[in-house]
């Protein structure tokens, strides 16, 4: 089994990136395994900002259905689906990694739940095949970065298992600040001093900084008034280990205050 080397976060915007062609984003999903990873996993997991329980929790569904939970958009979008095995072997797995390495008390399964819109939208347009198993794992906003982190940690050794490890959320994350009459794909100033900031921590590897964004970044509440979006990220850097490298491997905005920066984290092997 091909060992995978890397880690993910993926910012995932809007769920227009599902219909919209306009939007650079989808682009660069759609480029995924001709540009970015070819390798095929055995399977994947995603940690969605979407998905926010009191404590862990993995789905383990025979064949995975699809959620569209988002609300006011046109029709198209709810027809749109994307029913990938589930991964039931995987969450299993999860679940021993976190209650072990992890030393988490207790690990939740849900047996019905499907994918959400942070997982299935990226995932359509990356692997629209939809015939690699996936799993989800749930997030928990009432805790902080460096718990996420932890549990990122926790769940490296899934990496040699031919795991793809995916933490899908946002950059900045704070819709009530969105700007519709922003169409150039411009940012405004505080938004930008974020991105940048998380950008120049992440390649410089500083992920203490990261795992402490609330006091370290500029405008942190601003970016992400409630911190689901963010934890993704936190997961998937555990994962990768501490001497992991960084690189963003896209940037671009929706609406200016939307980040679609998104990142790699390759393990030293």
């Amino acid at each position: 089994m091909e060992k995978v080397n890397q880690t993910f976060f993926l910012s995932h915007g809007s769920p227009t990136l599902s219909i919209d062609d306009s939007l650079e984003a989808r682009q660069f999903f759609k480029s995924w395994t001709n540009k970015v990873l070819p390798q095929k996993p055995k399977s994947i997991l995603v940690i969605s900002a979407h998905w926010d329980t009191k404590v862990p929790t993995v789905n383990t569904v025979l064949r995975n259905s699809t959620i569209h939970d988002f609300y006011g958009f046109p029709d198209p979008m709810y027809k749109l689906k994307y029913e990938a095995p589930g991964a039931i072997e995987l969450g299993k797995r999860v679940k021993e990694l976190l209650m072990g390495e992890g030393g988490m008390k207790r690990v939740d399964e849900d047996k019905n739940r499907g994918l959400d819109h942070g997982a299935w939208i990226p995932l359509m347009l990356m692997y629209p095949e939809a015939d690699i198993p996936v799993c989800q794992l749930s997030v928990q906003s009432s805790q902080s970065g460096t718990y996420h982190y932890n549990m990122g940690k926790a769940l490296a050794p899934l990496k040699d298992e031919g795991v793809l490890i995916i933490g899908s959320g946002s950059a900045t994350h704070n819709l009530r600040k969105l700007d519709s009459n922003i169409t150039n794909g411009s940012a405004v100033p505080w938004a930008l001093a974020f991105d940048h900031w998380l950008r120049d921590s992440l390649l410089q590897g500083r992920y203490g900084d990261v795992n402490e964004w609330e006091e370290k970044a500029p405008n942190a509440k601003m970016a992400h008034p409630w911190p689901e979006h963010f934890y993704p990220l936190h997961v998937a850097m555990g994962a990768a280990g501490g001497d992991a490298k960084a690189e963003q491997i896209h940037t671009s905005w929706q609406l200016g205050t939307l980040s679609y920066s998104s990142y790699s984290f390759t393990s030293s092997l």
